[in-house]
Order: structure tokens, then sequence, then C-alpha cells
């Protein structure tokens, strides 16, 4: 029954470009599913093994950046006889790129911040982000600084039958998004649902039990921040070649107030939290606009319906919804052996 509601909703995703042709909202979706592939790399850190990062927008800016600089190439002078040159590499190569340096980028914080936890870690994780958007500001010969970088080529891949395709128009990138959505999804359920996943929920629940039973907390801890660093690019570098701009802004703290948002509303430590609480809090701003509410009032709305989520269903949307259909199976259950009870008298 599961398995044939996921299926539904996912031909239900797939088929909304052939029957919605307001390109608007098109792009709204696209960009509510980069956010949501984000919000999927953040709570992996967050939901599986109870570690706040505020500072995790930077791996989006990251993997923007990066992407963006591969494609478009770039040459800066390090010293006065070293001068770092790199040419245009194509998009196809730029992405994977990008990837390998937000989860480089990751294993390095991973490595050296959780020597500490709690307060210590959110410390670190903002000062790396706030350093990140320095650079980006300031290192104009490489980053433009605030002019931005543009003209970014969006994504070229070679696909079968087809041949090299460029993805310009809005209906191919929202496939596009929806596929690495997909895959995301795919990679966090398989690990959290493996061995490294079980030593995760064993750090979240009780970090010295899991100690003294050989949980290497450190290793798991990185890997975890890797691979969610490593998604966090991947949708950084899917928006840069989508907007085919990008500048400083990117690394925005709203960003990841934004990402938290997500996960914290559909349900931290769920796999289909962050795409529930991706979708009310990505759209809500468009469905408010709809109604012609001023905008003052429509931060207002949004806010209100933050607290209410969290204030009646603490946990988040997922689990108090599992909740609920569980206890309508349990009384479903009762009733129809109460039936077969009373059918035999």
């Amino acid at each position: 029954m599961r398995r044939a509601l996921t299926l539904l909703w996912l031909v239900f995703l797939v088929s909304i470009p052939l029957w919605l042709a307001n390109l608007y909202l098109i792009h709204v979706l696209v960009i509510t599913g980069i956010f949501i592939i984000a919000a999927i790399s953040l709570n992996l850190l967050l939901g599986y093994t109870g570690q706040l990062s505020l500072g995790h927008v930077a791996f989006f800016g990251i993997g923007a950046y990066a992407s963006a600089l591969s494609s478009l190439g770039f040459s800066v002078q390090l010293a006065p006889e070293i001068v770092l040159a790199v040419d245009p590499k194509p998009v196809w190569l730029a992405i994977p790129v990008a990837i390998a340096f937000a989860g480089a980028c990751g294993w390095f914080i991973g490595w050296v911040s959780f020597k500490v936890r709690g307060a210590y870690f959110v410390i670190v994780s903002i000062s790396f982000a706030e350093v990140v958007r320095l650079v980006a500001v300031n290192w104009v010969e490489l980053t433009q600084g605030p002019m931005a970088l543009n003209n970014i080529p969006p994504l070229t891949l070679w696909l079968p039958g087809l041949g090299a395709h460029t993805f310009w128009k809005k209906p191919e990138n929202y496939w596009l998004v929806l596929s690495v959505a997909v895959v995301s999804y795919v990679i966090v359920r398989r690990l959290v649902r493996s061995r490294a996943g079980r030593a995760m929920l064993a750090l979240k629940e009780n970090e010295p039990l899991a100690t003294s039973v050989g949980v290497d907390v450190t290793r798991c801890l990185v890997l975890t921040t890797v691979v969610s660093a490593a998604m966090a690019g991947a949708a950084g570098a899917l928006y840069t070649h989508y907007v085919r701009i990008v500048d400083p802004d990117v690394f925005l703290f709203l960003y990841t107030v934004t990402m938290v948002i997500m996960v914290m509303t559909g349900g931290k430590g769920t796999l289909a939290g962050p795409i529930v609480g991706g979708l009310i809090f990505g759209l809500l701003p468009e469905i408010l606009r709809a109604f012609d509410i001023a905008p003052e009032l429509q931060w207002i709305c949004y806010g209100l319906l933050m607290i209410a989520v969290l204030y009646f269903l603490p946990e988040g949307i997922v689990p108090a919804v599992g909740r609920q259909w569980e206890r309508w199976q349990e009384r479903r259950a009762a009733s129809r052996a109460a039936a077969r009870v009373q059918a035999v008298r």
C-alpha cells in the first residue's frame, strides 16, 4: 500500500509540467525543489545525528561557486610568480567538481569541528559560513565580488538517443531537479537504514552508550557531514546553472533558516519530513501572494503558520500524521476483530 502511494505521488510529480501551463509556477517548483534537496542534506545531519549546523548554506554556496567557476574558467594570481589558471570545463564535469569540492570542505569542517559538541559546533558552523561569504565578497579577482558571476552556462548532459542536450526550458529543469531530489532521497534512505545509519541514530539517542559499544563517534559524524555537504553542493550547482548568476548573497543566513524551517516543520529524522516542509514553506509565499495580501502580512502569516505547526505538532507534520495513521489502523483492526467475534456468537 505504501509503495503504491509513493509510486502514485511520484507519477503525479513527474506529470506536473505536462498539464501546468504557467511557467512561473514551474519556476517556483524548481526553486522549491532545489531547496528541498538542501533540506534533505541538512536533515541527514540534524535529524539523524542531532547536530545543528547553522552554517549549512556554506556548502550550498560553495557548490554554486565551484560549479560556476569550473564552467566559466578563471585565472588568479596566488603569488608574484604563481598564477592559477583553469580553462572552462563542460558543465557535466563542473557539477561533479562542485559536489566533490563541497564534500571535501564538509570533511575538513567535520574533522575540525566535531572535536566539540553542542553550542560550540553551532558557533563553528556559523563562523565557517561567514568566512566563506567574506571570501566571496572580497576575493574580487576570483568571484567578481558583489558584481557577481554571470553568463553561467546552463546544464548540458548527454542523453541516450538525444545526444548532448542543454537544459534551457523550465520544464526540463523541473524534471532534472526532481531526478536529483529522488536520487538524494534514495541515498539518504539507504544510508540511514545501513549499519552507518544505525550508528548515527545511536549517537543521537545516547552518545556515551554508543561509544561504549564501539561506535567511532568522529568517523561517523565526519561521514555524515561529507555526504550532507556533497548533497548541499549539488543543490547549489543546480541553482547556479538554473538562474545562471551567482553572487555572495547565496551565503545569506536566511537560506539556512529556510532549510531548518523545512526540516523542523516537516519532521526531523524522517525521510519525508524535508519534502513535506519544503513543499509547504516553498509554495506558501506564492499562495499568499495569489490572494493579493500585502508583503508584510505575508511574512506575518508565514511566521504564524510556522509557530502553529511547532506548537501543536512539536515533532513535525510527518510524525504526527504517521501516529494518526497508526491509530486509525489499530482502531480498524480492533473493529474487525470485534465484528468477527460478534459473527461467531
